[in-house]
């Protein structure tokens, strides 16, 4: 009897513990979907066709990043708010025009008016754990560690990477970098940016020979795996496949029989005669360069989503892909079938390839031809997370359109103004302009540009070829005045 009464309590006892641990499985996994981990991945330049799930370029293999797009919606009209990285990424973090605080090119003053929320200073609502890792460009003073722009100032607990427009992808050397410059110096050359310095980890620097982008996801695995038992949020942001895309590992160069390229020799050259033999047309191996960033960019990308399964998170993970602005066709990225490059307004400037996959939520496997801008990040989060969306942002939240509710979701109009090109989106219409002012920087940069004032129907005419400002001058007017007026409406509210 006293054998049945301790196998009684003993069942009793394993069947409570068993239930309990059958409820704290439950309250886990209920607490983990109003808690969704979120990765937004952010590419460097990346052409519009440059992804194999286009079906538009013959020699790009990009499975890993295909398995975003198969895991949710794949948008073939999503644009930036800029043609060119730092106002683009301003615009992305904060969901708004980045006009509306004075930054229109290179230069600006980054994210400094607070009134613009962040992202990550948003999700600290919901005690997110939250991790930069990569390239940061907001502005003029992204390196300062007391400016808002600096990672740590906006939001993120962790940051890994390196704030400079553009980075040498192999060296991250202080050492180096001084040497760099001091040749620079004594041979009297100037020349635009191309920082080897270390790069940063929270407010340290560290001295390393690596190449970024493999550094870069080694970094954002470890944070995945360090907060894999709390709700975090990942920016990744890649350099690649940004110039300078002949400074790849040794062993791949030799492996695809190439020669490669010569870094800039102050010494020996003048910048822009090195510069110029870089960039379409006279690089022959141009476009084999920039494919070789492009394959080390998806195998990163794999093992961040496998990074995400091992722990089993990738169900419950919203993964955000996306350009900062459009393919820089002089470093031989495919835009097809779109017109122009990277720092022009054509749509192959500003029309950005946009995944966004969130397995438990939204539906699998869409294409959307919906207009949406990648200020729609910012609403369509923090609706997802279940915080209050800012009422001063220029995004929609697409949630309803991701989980196949509401697929009529998009943006009437969409706006872009550098001070020297202008365009305005509305439905098939777009309006384009150019002055002489953007001559200068479409000649450096080696990117074909017509000036004047054009109007396209993108529907049959997405390649920009006909100029309907003629045929259409009510259309070309109305559009002319829009604009206008967002441009008084943004400087009345800075």
């Amino acid at each position: 009897m006293y054998l049945n009464k301790t196998l009684s309590l003993t069942i009793s006892i394993s069947l409570c513990i068993l239930i309990c641990s059958c409820k704290k499985e439950q309250h886990k996994e209920i607490d983990s979907e109003q808690s969704p981990n979120i990765v937004l991945i952010v590419v460097d330049d990346l052409g519009y066709a440059d992804m194999s799930i286009t079906g538009l370029a013959n020699d790009v293999l990009t499975p890993n990043i295909d398995k975003i797009a198969n895991s949710g919606t794949r948008f073939t009209n999503a644009y930036a708010s800029s043609s060119i990285c730092s106002p683009s990424r301003a615009g992305l973090i904060t969901g708004s025009y980045q006009q509306r605080w004075g930054t229109f090119w290179y230069g600006g003053p980054g994210i400094h008016n607070a009134d613009f929320k962040t992202i990550p200073e948003l999700l600290k609502q919901k005690n997110y754990a939250t991790g930069y890792v990569g390239k940061v460009h907001y502005g003029s003073n992204d390196y300062k560690l007391d400016n808002r722009s600096f990672p740590l100032n906006h939001g993120f607990d962790y940051f890994y990477g390196h704030t400079s427009a553009r980075k040498h992808y192999l060296n991250h050397n202080d050492s180096i970098e001084s040497s760099f410059q001091s040749v620079k110096a004594a041979h009297n050359k100037k020349g635009q940016s191309l920082r080897q310095q270390a790069l940063w980890e929270n407010k340290n620097k560290v001295d390393t020979i690596g190449f970024s982008t493999e550094l870069f996801g080694a970094k954002a695995n470890q944070f995945i795996n360090q907060h894999k038992d709390e709700p975090f949020f990942l920016q990744l942001s890649f350099n690649a496949v940004h110039n300078f895309t002949h400074q790849l590992p040794k062993e791949y160069l030799e492996k695809n029989g190439l020669k490669g390229y010569r870094d800039w020799d102050p010494a020996k050259e003048d910048y822009y005669d090195w510069y110029r033999q870089g960039r379409l047309p006279n690089n022959p191996e141009g476009r084999a360069q920039y494919l070789g960033q492009l394959h080390f960019l998806d195998t990163e990308i794999g093992k961040v989503t496998a990074s995400l399964k091992a722990n089993g998170l990738l169900e419950n993970t919203m993964i955000i892909f996306i350009s900062d602005n459009g393919g820089s066709t002089p470093i031989y990225a495919n835009n097809r079938p779109l017109k122009g490059s990277k720092y022009t307004l054509y749509e192959g400037g500003i029309r950005v390839p946009l995944m966004l996959s969130y397995p438990s939520k939204y539906t699998r496997g869409e294409l959307s031809h919906n207009l949406v801008s990648s200020m729609d990040i910012l609403p369509t989060i923090c609706n997802a997370v279940g915080i209050e969306t800012p009422t001063n942002i220029d995004g929609i939240d697409l949630s309803k359109l991701l989980n196949g509710q509401d697929k009529s979701i998009e943006h009437e109009m969409l706006f872009w103004d550098n001070n020297a090109q202008t365009a305005l989106r509305k439905g098939k219409w777009k309006l384009r302009t150019a002055g002489n002012k953007a001559k200068s920087n479409s000649d450096y940069e080696m990117v074909e540009m017509e000036y004047g004032d054009y109007l396209y129907d993108l529907e049959n005419d997405q390649g920009e070829t006909t100029n309907l400002a003629k045929e259409q001058p009510e259309i070309l007017n109305e559009l002319k005045s829009l604009h206008k007026q967002w441009r008084t409406n943004i400087q009345n509210q800075k």
